[in-house]
């Protein structure tokens, strides 16, 4: 019948369109793309895709500044836009980008922008792609390429146009945000002064060559947050456990973030509504790397990365105090380690909080006790200069004179200089003879490596709290 001839004719023609235009699609401006491998066809990369048209994803640069903080100014890569915007020359410019299913409106990307405002005179771009990110995940895969050669292209235009030295620029990205901004590295021949990858996304990237994800050839400095990166089967993580930076962080472990166990109710009926509490619940380890990037930028000593092995060989309480060089802060201030460049693939280990804020300080307390032997509980706070912290236990068990115990904590305060110490001992065991136990010395270590020493020669009954001074 001639509708089903008319249809074969339609497939052919399609089959023909495939085979002339299947191998590479080009575009003014940003060049050509090919599907071949390692784009695609490969075992990281089974199904073939080309990007979509640039003015498909129509990938939009949004400018605030610290005199714009709240409503954003469109820029595009021509001279005249840029100059008209409160863009400034003598700025660093920070872009941020986000990843699959995402936009550059999210309240995120912008609250991040303003968290910068508090402690710096910045350019925060937030690159919105979503008519590139709201799709299938392997064609989202492949749009990445031409964001990546979008900001490339504005990168070019403001150092050819401006005269603005690319090593001001510091790229940041969320999941696939991560390897849009290792597509931009890439195209400026790693002349982009940082790169950070916030839980670069692990499907079609993982074990990939170079050249399809972010690495430590992208940027002068590449950082990486890890924070979900579990195997994609079966435990659904969505973030790479590999190391594509400098320094890669892996906070917790990497794996399950504290806070993300929530149950699902909790989650959904959350303050910021629906859209923000299924996507907690659904990515909560790998929405937590933008979170912890977020609250470093306020907190620029609270999230020291130990150099380790391995996360349980930290968790042993193994690789403390930080080096003579000191230890690298996870985050916005990761630049200002002066090792950082030293090598590549550097692994730093770290515990954070469970919600917001997420900063952490880490101690080391030993305990030499005093009194009577019995079985039980000790705990210790610590009183500084700039607060104070919660009681954390050191030790459970047989409380033994003589004997000491020690242990590492990390405290939702920064107590600064340790000026007085308090312990107190509990067993939850009636005892007629009210036994007494006290502590003769407490040792603090700091993560700088600083030793504070507090003494006391009394001795307390259970739940009674002791307070030991400078020796």
């Amino acid at each position: 019948s001639p509708l089903i001839w008319s249809s074969l004719v339609e497939l052919v023609s399609l089959e023909c369109l495939w085979v002339i235009s299947g191998r590479e699609v080009c575009y003014d401006r940003i060049g050509c793309f090919s599907d071949d491998a390692p784009w695609s066809g490969t075992i990281e990369r089974p199904l073939k895709a080309l990007p979509w048209s640039p003015s498909q994803i129509n990938a939009r640069f949004l400018l605030y500044t610290n005199e714009n903080p709240s409503n954003y100014q469109q820029i595009t890569a021509d001279a005249a836009t840029i100059r008209n915007s409160n863009f400034k020359t003598n700025r660093k410019t920070r872009f941020i980008i986000h990843g699959f299913i995402d936009k550059g409106e999210e309240n995120w990307l912008s609250d991040m922008c303003k968290k910068m405002f508090q402690v710096e005179s910045v350019n925060c771009i937030c690159v919105d792609w979503k008519g590139g990110s709201r799709t299938t995940y392997t064609q989202a895969t492949q749009n990445v390429r031409v964001v990546g050669a979008e900001v490339a292209y504005l990168v070019n235009t403001l150092q050819s146009q401006l005269g603005y030295s690319p090593a001001n620029v510091h790229l940041i990205g969320h999941s696939l945000g991560s390897h849009i901004a290792g597509e931009a590295g890439k195209r400026t021949n790693g002349a982009i002064g940082r790169i950070t990858g916030l839980d670069p996304a692990e499907p079609y990237f993982q074990n990939t060559p170079e050249v399809v994800r972010l690495d430590p050839s992208d940027a002068q400095f590449v950082d990486a947050i890890h924070t979900d990166a579990a195997p994609i089967v079966p435990n659904l993580g969505f973030g790479m456990s590999q190391t594509v930076g400098h320094m890669d962080f892996f906070p917790n472990g990497g794996v399950e973030m504290p806070g993300c166990q929530k149950n699902i109710l909790s989650q959904i009926v959350d303050v910021d509504g629906i859209w923000e509490g299924t996507r907690n619940f659904a990515a909560c380890n790998h929405l937590r790397s933008y979170k912890y990037y977020s609250d470093s930028i306020v907190n620029p000593t609270g999230f020291a990365g130990f150099s380790c092995a391995s996360y349980s060989v930290f968790a042993a309480n193994k690789c403390f105090p930080c080096p003579s060089g000191g230890c690298p802060q996870m985050g916005h201030y990761a630049d200002r380690y002066s090792r950082k460049t030293s090598g590549v693939g550097q692994r730093f280990y770290l515990n954070t909080g469970d919600k917001t804020n997420f900063s952490r300080w880490r101690y080391q307390v030993s305990a030499t006790l005093s009194g009577q032997k019995v079985t039980g509980h000790i705990l210790v706070s610590l009183f500084g200069n700039r607060g104070n912290s919660k009681q954390y236990e050191i030790f459970k068990g047989s409380l033994q004179p003589g004997s000491t115990h020690s242990n590492e904590f990390d405290s939702d305060i920064d107590v600064g200089d340790v000026q007085k110490v308090k312990f107190i001992w509990y067993n939850n065991v009636i005892n007629p003879s009210l036994p007494r136990v006290g502590a003769s010395r407490i040792s603090v270590e700091r993560s700088d490596g600083r030793v504070f020493n507090f003494c006391s020669q009394e001795t307390v009954r259970e739940d009674v709290l002791l307070t030991l001074s400078p020796c």
